[in-house]
């Protein structure tokens, strides 16, 4: 039996108001949906098995890479020469971390210890350990500043004692020694008669503190009771704060470990996290949108005023004192060593510091730093923290291993620490927190439209019908003759007599 156009077109219409009834529901509950399914992914909970074993175990390729600056003209730098230097590296090394002693707490708190390996990577490095480098003596050039205001017999005997033990003012040794430690008898004699002045008590290395050690206790914030504060610090080694600045603001221990943010951020959003290697908070800023395999990012870098002086930017004031805007002076928590933090190759950096150092050449491509981060999720997907170690070198009276050394704050080297996800985990990521809540959205516009589109059909083919079956019964004068609308009425016969 045939089915009539207008039973087609109220056939049409249910099932177009259906579609659109659904999409139009998806268009509301869907996002609630996926910020639901978002929120639980998220939160720092066992029972997840993505997101927790990625705070855990960091399952991504890590990196640490560093480049020194070799002085080549140590000599005349002593005498009082602008120091020339050139850089050497990328020395790359694999970086492994993982968190132990986990706890979690009822106040939906977690509490655990971040350690670190790191393991030389020569496939990807330019050079070996064993590549000879010249950089500034820390023992004798940082002491010597350190001890520039005690009375004069006190730093002849300091000069007398680094003779004594043959320390001159610049180190040449292989990579190896100065990142992970040579033997020294100076630091022997002065671990035995004055412990606690040197950072470590065995080998001296600018990174003999990194290896296998960890960053601190973190106290972070599970958000399983406010999604808002979840990876939110909650206390470092039980500190609310710290004392090594000059102000409660600078002293204050905000944002997260560094490593995940809370979801849903936007563009302006900020992301501040607590870095216990330069011994306070810092808070990156928003710049552009990307894609980073696939997945939309937004990148977020460090403001021209993260390592300000506190004339240039009131707020630092409290991390002084200050030298030139782009130096952040770390003496306060490196045992009162004039070390400072800065960019690489004094990027973003008062001009005046360039105009110190030959051979320095800074760029945003190779020297800032970013975090590229999946906003809804706040997972970075590419990492790039960049930072250079510098130490303030000058000559001190008395002490005539300082030579002629005009006042300068010298690099030695800088380091990039990076990441990215890849691999298996990022085709989960990508599935579960991207391509899925994509389907669902395109879902919701689909029924929409196809629902659209029949209730149109249905509306023309119902017209079509009633255009037709007005037609139809309409007499040939007023219609093509031939037209099967045209209704044959029988001609009037004359009566036969």
């Amino acid at each position: 039996m045939a089915v009539s156009k207008s039973t087609l077109s109220i056939v049409f219409i249910v099932l177009g108001g259906l579609a659109v009834l659904f999409g139009t529901v998806l268009v509301f509950v869907g996002p609630i949906i996926i910020d639901d399914q978002i929120v639980k992914n998220v939160e720092i909970n066992p029972s997840n098995g993505l997101s927790y074993t990625m705070w855990k175990d960091i399952p991504v390729p890590f990196f640490m890479s560093v480049y020194f600056f070799h002085i080549v003209n140590p000599n005349e730098t002593l005498n009082g020469e602008k120091p020339m230097v050139v850089q050497r590296g990328p020395y790359v090394y694999r970086e492994n971390r993982w968190k132990d002693n986990i706890t979690f707490h009822d106040n939906h708190t977690v509490s655990y210890r971040e350690y670190r390996q790191y393991f030389f990577e020569e496939s990807m490095s330019v050079g070996d350990e064993s590549d000879v480098v010249t950089i500034p003596n820390m023992l004798v050039l940082g002491a010597s500043v350190m001890m520039e205001n005690m009375p004069l017999p006190v730093l002849l005997l300091l000069s007398t004692a680094f003779k004594s033990f043959n320390e001159g003012p610049f180190l040449t040794k292989p990579v190896g020694e100065l990142m992970w430690g040579y033997d020294s008898k100076l630091v022997d004699f002065l671990n035995k008669y004055l412990p606690g002045m040197l950072p470590t008590s065995g080998k001296f290395g600018l990174f003999a503190e990194f290896n296998n050690s960890n960053t601190g206790q973190f106290t972070v914030f599970t958000g399983q009771d406010d999604i808002r504060k979840v990876h939110m610090v909650d206390s470092w080694d039980g500190l609310k704060s710290v004392d090594y600045w000059r102000s409660e603001q600078c002293n204050q221990i905000n944002g997260t470990a560094g490593q995940m943010w809370p979801p849903f951020m936007t563009k302006e959003s900020t992301m501040p996290f607590y870095s216990p290697d330069a011994c306070r908070s810092m808070e990156l800023v928003y710049q552009r949108p990307g894609v980073s395999r696939g997945i939309p990012v937004f990148r977020f870098v460090a403001p021209k005023t993260l390592f300000a002086n506190g004339t240039d930017y009131p707020p630092n004031e409290g991390f002084c004192p200050c030298r030139q805007s782009g130096l952040l002076n770390v003496s306060t928590c490196r045992h009162n060593s004039p070390v400072f933090i800065s960019h690489p190759h004094f990027f973003e950096a008062d001009p005046v510091l360039l105009d110190t150092v030959n051979g320095l050449s800074p760029n945003e491509e190779e020297h800032g730093l970013f975090i590229d981060i999946h906003p809804e999720t706040g997972v970075p997907m590419n990492v790039s923290i960049r930072l250079q170690l510098n130490l303030l070198i000058k000559r001190v009276f008395g002490i005539s291993e300082t030579g002629k050394i005009a006042e300068v704050v010298m690099p030695m080297i800088w380091f990039e620490e990076s990441g990215y996800i890849d691999g298996p985990v990022l085709n989960t990521f990508r599935t579960n927190l991207v391509v899925l809540p994509m389907v669902m959205e395109y879902m919701q516009y689909s029924f929409i439209g196809l629902g659209l589109a029949g209730i149109l059909g249905a509306v023309m083919l119902y017209l079509s019908d009633k255009v037709k079956s007005r037609m139809v019964g309409q007499p040939c004068t007023d219609v093509d003759p031939s037209s099967s609308a045209c209704e044959k009425t029988p001609l009037l016969q004359t009566p036969t007599s």
